[in-house]
């Protein structure tokens, strides 16, 4: 128990520490540190894979075209929001970030009324409501959607629904993933080359590259420590686990990168994190009686 705690609790800080990353590239563009990310994520894994000899997986999936069109559809998700949340912290843009990543959960149970005819209890229509208040507030006060933070909780949700009933574990799944993008990643990397616009190679920093680099381990460790954690504790552990993330990038986007917070925002995030502490409460009550 206290192994799976420690290490789905290193997983959430190391995605809460992201931030610290991205802004460390903010002179690449997001979408050169995006295909970074894909081509040493894949090299990281398949090292990985090789190390544990698991690549049995591998041959079946490629007879069943049917699983290969799902993992493509969730491969464009997570790039999706690999890139979105790249150029959003580069942009100034953390708090919303994390406001996101905040509504994530609730935007999953939304998914699983709407997608797999999940029923819901009052608790968690209550807290749905008070975040879509809360949503609904903040663009009111900023006189527009926090649409960065929507784009980011739907596409994550989307694809965690997917991968909810995927074929493949954690790893699997994810090297399968980057293997479908790393042709795209490649040629694009190989566009820029050609163009003289590759920030790998005209960057006169040598950290630059190790950051890019670094890109491999720096996205599978904390994935690898998730599903290590996850399989030792409730569900219900997890849940409250996973807001250190969201509450580590809120704590950067205000004292580092010093981003606006005015009252009108405070009431409301105030109203959102109503909601997760209703939603939390009401889950965890619900799995003690």
């Amino acid at each position: 128990m206290r192994t799976g705690i420690l290490s789905a609790a290193l997983a959430f800080l190391c995605w809460g520490l992201f931030p610290l990353y991205f802004h460390a590239l903010n002179e690449v563009p997001p979408a050169q540190i995006m295909v970074h990310r894909v081509v040493w994520s894949l090299l990281f894994l398949m090292i990985v894979l090789t190390a544990r000899h698991q690549w049995k997986w591998l041959g079946p999936l490629m007879r069943q075209p049917k699983v290969i069109a799902s993992f493509a559809a969730s491969a464009f998700l997570l790039s999706f929001n690999w890139l979105l949340y790249i150029w959003a912290v580069n942009n100034g843009h953390v708090i919303e970030s994390s406001l996101g990543y905040f509504i994530n959960p609730l935007v999953n149970v939304m998914l699983g009324y709407v997608v797999l005819k999940e029923r819901l209890r009052r608790g968690q229509w209550a807290a749905i409501a008070l975040a879509a208040a809360g949503v609904a507030w903040l663009a009111w006060d900023a006189g527009r959607m926090p649409w960065i933070a929507l784009m980011l909780a739907a596409s994550f949700g989307l694809y965690g629904l997917m991968r909810k009933t995927a074929a493949l574990g954690a790893l699997e799944g994810l090297s399968f993933e980057t293997m479908l993008l790393f042709p795209f990643a490649l040629g694009y990397i190989v566009w820029l080359t050609m163009n003289g616009d590759n920030a790998f190679i005209n960057t006169s920093s040598d950290t630059t590259r190790w950051l890019l680099a670094a890109a491999g381990p720096i996205t599978a460790i904390p994935l690898l420590l998730f599903a290590a954690g996850a399989r030792k504790i409730p569900l219900s552990v997890l849940g409250l686990l996973q807001y250190i993330g969201p509450t580590i990038q809120f704590v950067l986007g205000i004292f580092l990168f010093q981003e606006a917070f005015t009252s009108g925002k405070l009431v409301g995030f105030l109203m959102i994190w109503s909601a997760l502490a209703i939603y939390a409460a009401e889950g965890l009550w619900k799995r003690s009686n």
